[in-house]
């Protein structure tokens, strides 16, 4: 009997999670795999021969490749600022959001909308306020703001991609923050309140603690979101002036598809996957521990 029902299971398992499993590690696991083996050779990606060299690829990208070098260091500098600023800006507006307000709703749904946007259309709508837009106002205005190269000086065009970076993705936050705030026991707050405690002493001290779940989540998608960024990049700056604004993502992409040198690239991709994933486990866990139950 305990056989048969077993094998039942076995039977459930393979019918209903098999297919999932079996596209998953057609379309991830084997990619994954075989980009780590030509990560260890020299391949075009065009003939059939395929040259093992061992770690050749990993030390000239460890010590010559001064590009891979630059682009890390772009790559770390708009993820700080930008994880930062999304998070701030999708805390602030789900605090706003979850008081009574008559057009909340409405509110809520304009903030999310460029959520809505894909990364290279949204690259270039925003490169046409940036070169046309704000260069027409800043002529009828005189207001220096607007008469900045914002796309043609690497510091101008590396605050445009945090800018429109956190007009992207503020608002698919301030819904996983919202959905954090609501769930705050309302009794805790009031008891706050009774025993006189600030505004301030109570986000910090009461909401914060409480929606570290949150927290987790948020944090977590920002840091991917920034560190994988490719298409924006691709379609606002290109990595330009001077490659001073090219990610790691476009970076990996350049060398493995504009100077077919797939290896060197998959080896670049494969250094770059784990830098992100012991970033991530690492942010992961110091949040995860600072998680409280109401």
């Amino acid at each position: 009997m305990n056989s048969k029902k077993r094998a039942s299971q076995w039977l459930q398992q393979i019918v209903f999670v098999g297919p999932a499993f079996f596209f998953f590690c057609l379309i991830v696991v084997v990619p994954f795999g075989m980009s780590m083996y030509y990560s260890f050779t020299e391949w075009n990606g065009v003939t059939s021969h395929v040259r093992w060299i061992g770690l050749d690829n990993f030390q000239t990208i460890l010590l010559h490749d001064k590009d891979f070098h630059q682009s890390f260091w772009f790559t770390i500098r708009f993820t700080a600022a930008s994880v930062l600023l999304t998070n701030l800006v999708g805390f602030s507006l789900a605090l706003l959001l979850t008081q009574a307000l008559k057009i909340r709703n409405m509110l809520r749904t304009l903030f999310f909308l460029p959520n809505v946007i894909g990364g290279l259309l949204l690259g270039f709508i925003w490169q046409f306020i940036f070169v046309r837009g704000f260069t027409t106002i800043g002529e009828l205005t005189g207001i220096g703001l607007f008469e900045l190269p914002w796309l043609g000086d690497s510091a101008t065009a590396f605050w445009g991609l945090v800018i429109v970076s956190v007009w992207h993705g503020s608002g698919y936050l301030m819904v996983i923050y919202i959905a954090g705030l609501v769930n705050v026991p309302r009794d805790l707050v009031e008891a706050a309140k009774i025993d006189g405690a600030t505004r301030w002493q109570t986000l910090r001290n009461v909401l914060v603690p409480l929606i570290m779940p949150s927290v987790t989540v948020c944090l977590f998608l920002t840091i991917s979101w920034a560190f994988k960024m490719f298409d924006l990049n691709l379609s606002l700056t290109n990595g330009g002036p001077y490659g001073s604004t090219q990610s790691v993502a476009l970076n990996i992409y350049q060398e493995a598809f504009r100077n077919n040198r797939y290896g060197l690239g998959t080896a670049k991709a494969l250094l770059f996957f784990i830098a992100v994933a012991l970033i991530t486990i690492a942010q992961v866990t110091f949040t995860k521990k600072k998680e409280v139950e109401a």
